[in-house]
């Protein structure tokens, strides 16, 4: 699903600076500082927040009876549910109200990325998002910066498409996955060539999500 035009547009902030950032973010850095304001769109939409050991202010002020062991995790790792409207149970009276203390994951969450990706979030429940997503508005410095955001976009655009010329079409279904993939392969679609076939198209994907993984445990994350 593509983002669809808004008139009533949001600053999203010079691209190259968000990407700069953003990737940063995947790598273990610090969080993109999002320009939310009053949105609290991924508080209500029905998430459940990943809690990890290293969040321990979080964990001191979050109820223990609202944390699950998260599946497939290490011990230590936890989930924070959400109420039957979908809110988590730390919003009170729309703010959050461990906001200083939040966990990583709610650091680290920025919608940005489907609007870098052309992409909206999936599922009803994500509609708060959406509206959020379809009027962030990118500014950009310089033409690169210009063919860099398209670039993600044409990744996000093949993943989406050509799924079964990756090995075994293990490819990422949710958006924000898809998103997130795209960031880090984004440069093949700044090289490409256009004799290379679908199949070299998604090689050369792989190849850049795995170079970002060795990037990531060079770094120490």
């Amino acid at each position: 699903m593509n983002v669809a035009s808004d008139r009533d547009g949001l600053d999203a902030g010079p691209f190259d600076t968000w990407l700069t950032q953003f990737t940063s973010s995947l790598r273990g850095g610090r969080g993109n500082v999002v320009p939310c304001g009053n949105c609290v769109g991924c508080c209500v939409s029905s998430h459940f927040v990943h809690v990890r050991p290293q969040d321990t202010q979080a964990l001191r002020r979050i109820p223990r009876h609202l944390l699950v062991r998260a599946p497939g995790l290490p011990p230590g790792h936890k989930l924070l549910g959400f109420g039957t409207d979908g809110s988590c149970p730390m919003l009170r009276q729309s703010q959050c109200s461990i906001y200083e203390h939040r966990p990583g994951t709610c650091r680290d969450y920025d919608c940005r990325v489907f609007a870098a990706a052309g992409l909206l979030a999936s599922g009803p429940e994500d509609s708060a998002i959406n509206q959020r997503v379809r009027r962030w508005r990118f500014s950009y410095a310089t033409k690169h910066d210009q063919d860099t955001h398209q670039a993600v976009k044409d990744a996000a655009a093949f993943i989406q498409q050509q799924a079964s010329h990756f090995p075994d079409a293990r490819v990422p279904m949710a958006p924000g996955d898809i998103a997130i993939l795209a960031v880090k392969a984004h440069a093949v679609f700044l090289e490409i060539d256009s004799n290379q076939t679908p199949q070299q198209v998604a090689q050369a994907i792989i190849r850049a999500n795995h170079d970002f993984g060795d990037a990531m445990s060079r770094s120490g994350h």
